[in-house]
């Protein structure tokens, strides 16, 4: 094969521990699983002599697992995919990716394409990421630059092996790199889902030697009950990312000492660049924490000229867990990227602690102020009088855009009434939201983030030609 030989995927199977693989699934079947699948490609590559596109769409973590890891061997271009995208998703995904083997299920058929007119043929690795904007893009990476991750996280915490409790799902970068970490060390990985998991089913391992994965969301509903948060308590770190955490949320996980550690990282960088130790977090500080080994930040104005500490500005990353870029159908991999410019607002301080303030697109100009979002989110969230909130930016002709808070219904107006004056507390006036939005459900997007484009063009539709009971 161009790619790789049948040695390297006794190189992978090397590198695992014994019974490396608990919980849910087992590794009993890992290495057969992988071989089997390994065979196939063999034969794919015999019969038709060129790298297919993979497109790895598996539900069942031990299945995904052994063949991400075939096809890492083989060196076929490895799309990761959904199992949970939706006709429009799909739409989407087939036009990029043309995919000649799809491993799993999809819940829709596309139209017949050509599939052998390929721009990569090497060893790829391509991560689903939407962010907010509800555009599928896949970010392309190498097992090179997933393992510079891993290293980089185990060089910062200073821990061999690695050992991981994963309930995030693994076509995902946070928990996809929670197997690679845990797989490359020779540790141990944990597999559970988190509705097991918040019942306080908990595997039986000894805690303090693991490492758990959670989003904001997750850790709130486990601080809920005194049972699970005790449990969260035991683990060596909790690793908290994939969105903004609200102040009284941090000051719950430092009631119960959990060992909580904030990150900050995307699918472009193979999960976190930045990390606070538990030490610092339950020491009181509120930030992303310092970067790790791999990786390099700085902060920059708008014309890219370095800004000193303290100093506001786009945060800008070097990293040798970098993407080389965003696939497309013309991608060329001998350019990489030297840097990434992202679209968050941040500073380092003296020490080298990153905190980051917002999305800079997500910025609202309302009368010559500049609002940020996620600062007034997390102030109404921790108030505990909504059970989800948004804050976008509307067309307005008096303030250019006026601040709307588009929540859930949990509250009655009294509530809110009490809420809006606690924010007098805490916030200027000018962040204030003008307007109040209830809404039954929120939209979000298949990957679990919410569009704010089209959060607000749901509300001013409403506001034509829905019931005014819904604004306030």
């Amino acid at each position: 094969m161009n790619c790789l030989t049948r040695n390297h995927l006794q190189y992978f199977f090397d590198l695992a521990a014994d019974h490396w693989l608990l919980g849910e699934v087992e590794a009993a079947d890992f290495n057969q699983i992988a071989q089997d699948q390994f065979n196939q490609f063999h034969q794919f590559f015999n019969t038709y002599h060129y790298c297919p596109y993979v497109l790895l769409v598996e539900s069942r973590p031990l299945q995904f697992l052994a063949r991400f890891i075939a096809a890492v061997a083989a060196g076929f271009p490895l799309f990761l995919g959904n199992p949970y995208w939706q006709k429009q998703e799909w739409q989407q995904v087939f036009t990029q990716v043309q995919p000649d083997i799809i491993l799993g299920e999809v819940s829709f058929q596309p139209l017949q394409f050509e599939t052998c007119n390929h721009p990569l043929s090497g060893h790829f690795i391509m991560i689903p990421t939407g962010g907010t904007s509800g555009q599928i893009k896949f970010a392309v990476h190498t097992w090179k630059t997933l393992t510079a991750s891993a290293q980089g996280f185990q060089q910062y915490f200073q821990r061999s092996p690695i050992n991981s409790y994963c309930t995030l799902p693994l076509y995902h970068v946070s928990g996809l790199m929670q197997f690679i970490r845990s797989f490359t060390s020779g540790g141990k990985l944990v597999i559970q889902s988190f509705k097991t998991v918040q019942s306080g089913n908990f595997i039986d391992i000894d805690p303090a030697n693991f490492f758990i994965s959670l989003v904001p969301t997750q850790l709130q509903r486990l601080l809920q009950n005194p049972q699970t948060a005790h449990c969260l308590s035991q683990f060596h770190t909790v690793l908290l990312g994939g969105a903004p955490a609200w102040p009284t949320l941090l000051e719950q996980a430092r009631y119960y000492q959990i060992r909580l550690a904030p990150t900050y990282g995307m699918t472009e960088t193979a999960s976190q660049i930045a990390t606070l130790k538990p030490e610092d977090f339950l020491s009181g500080y509120q930030n992303s924490g310092q970067i790790l080994p791999h990786a390099q930040i700085k902060i920059v104005n708008p014309k890219g000229e370095d800004l000193t500490p303290n100093q506001v500005g786009l945060v800008e990353i070097k990293s040798d867990s970098l993407m080389l870029g965003y696939y497309h159908k013309n991608f060329d991999h001998n350019i990489r990227i030297n840097s990434f410019k992202t679209d968050d607002l941040g500073y380092l301080d003296e020490l080298g602690f990153l905190t980051i303030i917002g999305r800079n697109s997500h910025k609202i100009i309302t009368g010559g102020e500049n609002v940020f979002p996620e600062e007034v989110e997390a102030v109404i969230r921790a108030t505990g009088q909504v059970k989800e909130v948004f804050v976008i930016g509307l067309p307005d002709g008096e303030w250019g855009q006026l601040v709307t808070a588009v929540y859930s219904p949990s509250i009655s107006q009294t509530q809110l009434d009490f809420l809006k004056k606690k924010l007098t507390e805490t916030l200027c006036k000018y962040k204030h939201p003008k307007l109040w939005v209830a809404l039954d459900k929120i939209p979000y997007n298949p990957q679990g983030k919410v569009n704010r484009q089209s959060l607000k063009a749901l509300v001013q539709s409403l506001k034509l030609h829905s019931n005014e009971s819904n604004f306030c």
